[in-house]
């Protein structure tokens, strides 16, 4: 199985955490910006992508998607320290030599299944494991961490400039009836508090709008918005109104 790895990276040359996961994985990067990621990265490969698309996540993704011919796809965020999983009580950290084995393995089962894309749970959190729910069908898969399968129809809507991965993963199941996400195994990353890549231009009202964009695009009963009003599973002290992620209910049966 040809695999193609691939870490899409904005503003960190210095610090491209994800080659802790991969070592080898292509890096795609704005133009204006390629150099200096050579000079950091001098064995892996640089790949440019044209400037215009700066501050769009999703046209960068449709272009390196445009770009990649392989039998698997994959495309990661560049803060992902590592990639953990669950076994007997413990957090334990898949080794890099076990990466491209990994991706091979469940992307063989997203296949049997009739999926064209999967991911894996979106953090360390034991409740979102579900022993007794080893695999998910309608649920979210992040952009942090996906994984596309050739043949699969994949053009990310470019108006969702931070909920991108939300649309995607509503049209995958409209069309393919489910993706596939593994939930013994999590990403670990710094997301919204990093400096560079969509922190540049993420906020609470931008989050707000995108979310009522997608709920437009859907309807209200697919993207519904999270309030964490007396939420006993939200356990922060500090607590908002809303979660700046939306709820998505998908009217297909799954889990």
């Amino acid at each position: 199985m040809k695999i193609s790895v691939n870490i899409q990276s904005y503003k960190r040359a210095g610090k491209v955490d994800t080659l802790g996961v991969c070592k080898d994985a292509r890096i795609w990067v704005h133009e204006f910006e390629a150099e200096e990621y050579k000079k950091k990265h001098p064995t892996n490969e640089i790949v440019s992508i044209p400037d215009e698309y700066r501050n769009n996540l999703p046209k960068v993704k449709n272009f390196i998607l445009s770009k990649e011919d392989a039998e698997v796809v994959v495309i990661m965020d560049d803060d992902i320290s590592k990639i953990g999983y669950f076994e007997k009580e413990k957090i334990c950290e898949l080794d890099q030599e076990d990466f491209l084995q990994f991706i091979e393995k469940y992307s063989f089962l997203c296949q049997e299944w009739g999926f064209k894309l999967w991911g894996i749970n979106v953090n360390p959190d034991k409740q979102c494991y579900r022993e007794y729910t080893p695999f998910s069908t309608v649920s979210y898969v992040s952009s942090s961490f996906t994984c596309y399968l050739k043949g699969g129809e994949f053009k990310y809507d470019e108006r969702f400039v931070l909920k991108e991965d939300y649309d995607m993963t509503i049209q995958q199941c409209n069309k393919y009836r489910g993706v596939l996400r593994i939930n013994k195994f999590f990403y670990v990353k710094k997301s919204a508090e990093n400096i560079g890549g969509c922190a540049v231009y993420r906020n609470v009202d931008k989050e707000i709008a995108q979310i009522k964009l997608l709920q437009k695009k859907w309807g209200n009963k697919i993207v519904k918005m999270d309030s964490l009003n007396g939420s006993k599973s939200h356990s922060t002290t500090k607590r908002r109104k809303f979660d700046i992620n939306p709820i998505l209910n998908i009217p297909i049966k799954g889990v």
